[in-house]
């Protein structure tokens, strides 16, 4: 799902990794002059790419005077911004070294890289194949190749392992793309907090929905950010929660949205409970349940179901609530997560499904649908909301958790606090 995209007068602005480097010195020594000494680079060179910065945000971010230069507030956030970024690239420098003996101080490691080289490795991890990364980048597959050996060459270390299926990364790719993916994303939000600071609300939000937010929570919490804040973008991912936990974990999205996962499948996250849900046997109206009176879980054995694969959440709590009644399970007809398909069967059939109840509010308040009047308190599990533990959210991702907080925030549901799982 993706908000209005901007033109080129509303898109945020972008900030070159190439000079970071320079900035940094700047902010550290106080002046252009010892910058350039220590980075061994002409002072026009350092003031070139302090004026290059400053074109790209449209702020000043140093008070220049004859005793020197320091940040400005701009200067200070970009600043707060870049040492994050830093550290987690010497993170890697250091992970590097150990794994394979030795690692050279590369230009990867300070971010001072060609930009386009940068994207080549983060589209190279995702797509694990030279010809998708060149066509995603609208470049030449020879020329990502040559892109992917110099980087190598300049690091010390093989990224990749080439195979007949495509590319997979050694323990130093996978250790290196990781933190560069997180010091992207500082930078990233680096743009997006120096826009807010002039009030302009723009920016990228990038969410990981679960089945239950997919239907009602999200989609109501992105249109009332977007009526107020239209120039904001955001974009959604659906994939498995093994695949969104790992994208979370490399700032590739900022936050992640649906029914928890027990915390071992959660360690070092920040898991925030918003409220409780139960699951609930739906069917269609005109059902034969649906006209019995005093229905018991029992009386559902004699129909189909359909629902998600085994080993999913939804499955695991339907098997245990039959065990835990005693009941043998009944005949599952069709496996699906898509919801379009589960209605649509359920539909046209005498079909039942158990589900959240959120998922099938139109199809309820419509009566197309019917909830079976059960009692299921083994189905309760907490929905909510995962981040990282030392994650600083963006202004446009703080306030669209805002509203996913204010839509979650009904009387009957118990407050919870962030809760850490170590």
């Amino acid at each position: 799902m993706h908000g209005p995209l901007g033109n080129e007068q509303t898109a945020a602005p972008t900030i070159s990794t190439r000079h970071l480097r320079a900035f940094h010195a700047v902010c550290r020594h106080g002046s252009v002059s010892q910058a350039s000494a220590v980075l061994c680079r002409a002072q026009s060179a350092v003031t070139r790419a302090v004026l290059q910065l400053e074109s790209e945000l449209n702020v000043s971010l140093f008070e220049r005077s004859v005793h020197g230069m320091l940040p400005t507030r701009y200067g200070q956030v970009l600043l707060h911004r870049v040492e994050r970024a830093f550290a987690y690239m010497d993170t890697a420098y250091r992970d590097v070294a150990v794994l394979s003996g030795s690692a050279r101080r590369s230009g990867l490691y300070m971010l001072q890289m060609n930009p386009r080289r940068l994207k080549a490795l983060v589209e190279l991890s995702r797509r694990r194949h030279m010809g998708a990364a060149a066509n995603a980048l609208g470049i030449s597959q020879p020329a990502i190749s040559l892109m992917l050996r110099d980087i190598e060459r300049d690091i010390g270390t093989t990224l990749f392992e080439r195979g007949a299926r495509g590319l997979y990364p050694t323990q130093a790719g996978e250790t290196v793309i990781w933190q560069l993916k997180l010091a992207l994303n500082e930078i990233r939000i680096a743009a997006d907090e120096v826009a807010d600071m002039q009030g302009l609300k723009k920016g990228e939000i990038r969410v990981g929905v679960l089945s239950l937010g997919r239907t009602y929570m999200l989609p109501m919490a992105i249109t009332r950010l977007l009526v107020k804040h239209p120039e904001l973008r955001v974009s959604t991912m659906e994939d498995s929660f093994e695949v969104q936990v790992a994208a979370l974990r490399a700032g590739e999205i900022d936050f992640m949205l649906g029914a928890l996962r027990p915390q071992e499948h959660c360690k070092g996250l920040l898991r925030e409970a918003l409220m409780d849900d139960k699951m609930a046997v739906l069917c269609r109206a005109g059902h034969p349940l649906a006209k019995q009176s005093g229905v018991t879980l029992g009386d559902t054995l004699g129909y189909g179901w359909v629902l998600p694969h085994a080993g999913t959440p939804t499955r695991n709590l339907f098997e245990t609530l039959f065990s835990r009644r005693r009941l043998p399970l009944p005949k599952v007809a069709v496996e699906t997560t898509d919801l379009s398909i589960i209605r649509e069967i359920m539909l046209e059939s005498e079909m039942l499904t158990l589900v959240s109840s959120h998922q099938y509010r139109r199809e309820l308040s419509a009566a197309m649908l019917v909830e079976l009047d059960l009692h299921l308190p083994e189905t309760a599990r907490q929905v909510g909301l995962l981040r990282r533990m030392d994650d600083r959210p963006s202004p446009g991702t703080q306030l669209l958790l805002a509203e996913v907080r204010a839509i979650t925030s009904i009387p009957d549901h118990l407050p919870f606090s962030p809760e850490p799982v170590s």
